[in-house]
């Protein structure tokens, strides 16, 4: 551009010296043309340029916004898979955790029909007590507490006062026990001793314990001369420790002098029972 001005102005001193003034005129006219033309051009192309910065400008910012969404999308894809992978580990879990409350409740289930089955040998075994030892009999009682039959018998039916020989007319009653109890081999029976509070000591017996213990041991024997197995009975004494009434009567006393025949499935069966459903699941499963 300075070329250019420098060429002008010495075309000007050339002309100045070697053309008339008319056409000095009219080169020095055309000399503003051209500038103005040039003036113009260069106006131009510094837009040109400005918007060549801009638009230059708008394609990094598209630039950025593209890896940002290429960032987003990458990461739903990513969220996507984490997704479906926690979805399929949930399902396994959920699954897992239906497959063990099947299995507790089939281990409940058994349990409950072993139960039911006890319950019903429990109650097959009070009927036909009471149908053998005559539930009509007031000092004679037949029960049942928290799932174990019990039959308890007043001792003026089996004891005279203060001994531990067991009476004739208790033999009879006995005997209707012995058959139930040899009717359920399965079975324990559990002969206990109950006495009152007050004091007893005569001979070998020193207090109510061994008066307790004393009328149980008596009452298995005869149980055993009846047929008994004595693999069945267990001698138990309790003394004056297990009251069903306040000893300040004689009427009470007579009520807490008693013998129990506490009938119960055998411990170790029954626990033998429960471990074999439990190999019966693991087969199972």
């Amino acid at each position: 551009m300075k070329k250019l001005m420098l060429l002008s102005v010495a075309g000007m001193l050339v002309i100045t010296s070697c053309v008339s003034k008319k056409d000095y005129m009219a080169l020095e006219e055309q000399q503003k043309e051209t500038q103005d033309l040039l003036n113009s051009a260069t106006v131009k192309l510094n837009s040109c340029l400005s918007d060549k910065a801009a638009s230059m400008a708008r394609v990094e910012a598209m630039k950025e916004q593209l890896e940002d969404l290429r960032k987003s999308n990458q990461d739903l894809i990513d969220t996507k898979g984490n997704l479906t992978t926690l979805t399929q580990k949930g399902a396994e879990n959920l699954e897992k955790s239906l497959e063990s409350l099947k299995e507790k409740d089939l281990k409940i289930s058994r349990l409950q029909d072993a139960l039911t089955k006890k319950d019903s040998v429990t109650l097959a075994i009070v009927t036909s007590l009471k149908k053998a030892v005559g539930i009509d009999d007031p000092d004679i009682e037949v029960n049942v507490e928290k799932g174990v039959v019990f039959i308890s018998i007043a001792d003026k039916l089996l004891f005279k006062s203060g001994s531990y020989n067991v009476t004739s007319k208790a033999k009879d009653v006995l005997a209707k026990v012995a058959k139930v109890i040899q009717s359920k081999p399965d079975f324990e029976a559990m002969i206990e001793g109950h006495t009152d509070s007050q004091t007893y000591s005569k001979g070998v017996l020193i207090d109510n314990w061994d008066l307790s213990v004393k009328r149980s041991t008596s009452i298995i024997r005869v149980l055993q001369e009846l047929g008994v197995n004595p693999g069945q009975l267990i001698a138990a004494g309790r003394s004056s420790y297990v009251p069903l009434a306040d000893n300040d009567t004689a009427e009470n006393r007579a009520t807490n002098r008693r013998t129990r025949v506490v009938v119960l499935p055998k411990i170790d069966q029954f626990y033998e029972m429960i471990e074999q459903e439990m190999k019966n699941l693991s087969a199972e499963n």
